[in-house]
């Protein structure tokens, strides 16, 4: 497996952050351990991992959040390779999945593909409904927050409002499950000229 030096990044803060590089070499070592055990896994990847992987909108993400099959298998191994190569312990995560919406658009997109691990993400549309319906602002250094993101995708949609916004979002969501909080972060994006 390839030397912990080539995954962990130090960081401002005290937690550690992942790059692109990173990411890649733990998705590689990976498909290297599922290929081991003659299987083909699937991963798809949303949040920060999307964004730096197939935008290259950031420079790093805390953690690779993503649903896979088989979950079990891929957990396991995923553990293995965080321990060899000094990840945090949750480095690939399912807890995206109180995000998911019934209408799962995925694609492959830009993501590299692997002979034993297929990489998925959401559309940028669906990207974009996941990310309003957390809507994380973060008040400190090392909390999450969604704003930057949200900004990069409404940019990259071409969306002129926020009822376009809206518009996406209940394409993915029924509109009872909006959060306010979320429509007042958008609103104030277009009102300060953010986007």
């Amino acid at each position: 497996m390839t030397p912990p030096s080539v995954f962990v990044s130090q960081s401002t803060s005290n937690q550690a952050r992942l790059t692109r590089e990173q990411i890649l070499a733990a998705l590689e070592a990976l498909n290297r351990a599922l290929a081991e055990r003659e299987v083909i896994g699937e991963l798809c990847m949303f949040d920060g991992a999307v964004m730096v992987l197939a935008f290259s909108a950031r420079l790093a993400t805390k953690d690779v959040d993503a649903i896979f099959q088989p979950a079990a298998l891929v957990r396991e191994l995923a553990h293995q390779v965080g321990e060899v190569a000094g990840l945090p312990v949750k480095w690939l995560n399912d807890g995206v999945k109180g995000y998911l919406s019934a209408r799962h658009d995925i694609v492959s997109g830009p993501l590299p593909q692997f002979d034993h691990l297929r990489l998925t993400m959401p559309t940028p549309e669906y990207l974009l409904a996941t990310k309003y319906m957390a809507s994380r602002i973060g008040a400190g250094a090392g909390e999450a927050d969604d704003t930057a993101d949200i900004v990069f995708l409404i940019r990259h949609l071409e969306l002129r409002s926020p009822r376009a916004v809206m518009d996406i979002v209940t394409a993915y969501y029924p509109p009872r499950q909006i959060p306010v909080k979320a429509q007042f972060l958008v609103d104030s994006l277009f009102e300060e000229g953010r986007v």
